[in-house]
């Protein structure tokens, strides 16, 4: 590990505040594995996390509300967070090259420079983060999930497209279910034998984590598509619009009453496939 963010903001009272907090957490680093640490203390994420190169390598800094613009605004554009190299070398172009310059920038300008990101970085230059510290082994949101391959022949048939859609899709909704997901949306990636891609994706009529709505979903896309009739180097299948499994309307519809029941059945084979390998076969083989 690098580096990472403490928020000590309730444990001021237990511990002390933050520089004594900042200096014991040094001398423990050092006694117990012979490191030194270079700790920064601010009021928010940005400036915790600029200091890192100020008063290394063993010091604690402290930067508050009153002394940031004397420690902060004389450093280098490119130390602020998220202000990468193309950027810098755009800011450069219009004279702003310290921290302090971005600060006292018209906001309305480095939106028409660098659209949402020029508001985003001269709101952190001017101490603007109000950003929590992420809790200790939090995830951020799954946006979708997906698999895709490249085949070791290029695919001719419309059959040959159809078993590889099917076990990406086992494979995507098995991760569905173990996210405890269903999605709303079907995309597909197709690659020929020329290299030629292209991607599409549809909605289908509920959500749901079933591997053989999803394939349908899938494979009908593709024919819906690829008219060309040319090989297929590479598919790839993904599942987007995610929702809770746990939030379900219930629906007394067929079609969903037996993708549910598909469901319940895909559920058992992941538990088999957990037990004895993933070499069982898909539970649509053997139910309808």
């Amino acid at each position: 590990m690098d580096e990472c963010w403490l928020d000590i903001t309730d444990s001021v009272h237990l511990f002390g505040d933050g520089k004594t907090v900042a200096d014991q957490l040094r001398e423990r680093v050092k006694f117990e594995l012979g490191l030194t640490a270079s700790v920064r203390v601010s009021f928010n994420k940005i400036f915790a996390k600029l200091g890192s190169d100020y008063k290394k390598p063993d010091a604690t800094t402290i930067i508050t509300k009153e002394n940031y613009k004397q420690i902060v605004w004389p450093f280098p554009v490119s130390d602020l967070l998220y202000v990468r190299r193309a950027t810098e070398a755009k800011l450069r172009r219009y004279g702003i090259c310290t921290i302090g310059e971005l600060a006292n920038a018209l906001p309305e300008l480095l939106q028409r420079w660098l659209g949402k990101n020029g508001i985003m970085i001269w709101r952190f230059a001017n101490g603007l983060d109000y950003s929590p510290v992420a809790e200790v082994d939090s995830r951020p949101p799954v946006k979708s999930i997906g698999n895709s391959t490249t085949t070791p022949r290029d695919l001719l048939t419309d059959e040959d497209v159809k078993v590889t859609m099917t076990v990406l899709c086992e494979s995507v909704a098995a991760r569905l279910r173990d996210q405890q997901a269903n999605c709303s949306t079907v995309q597909i990636s197709i690659r020929d034998n020329e290299l030629f891609s292209y991607e599409r994706q549809a909605k289908l009529d509920f959500s749901t984590c079933v591997c053989s709505v999803i394939q349908e979903k899938a494979f009908m896309l593709y024919k819906q598509h690829h008219k060309d009739g040319k090989p297929i180097r590479s598919i790839g299948v993904r599942a987007c619009d995610l929702s809770s499994a746990d939030i379900r309307q219930i629906s007394l519809l067929p079609e969903e009453m037996k993708a549910q029941k598909l469901n319940d059945l895909e559920c058992t084979m992941d538990t088999i496939r957990r037990r004895f390998g993933n070499f069982c076969g898909p539970a649509w083989e053997y139910f309808s």
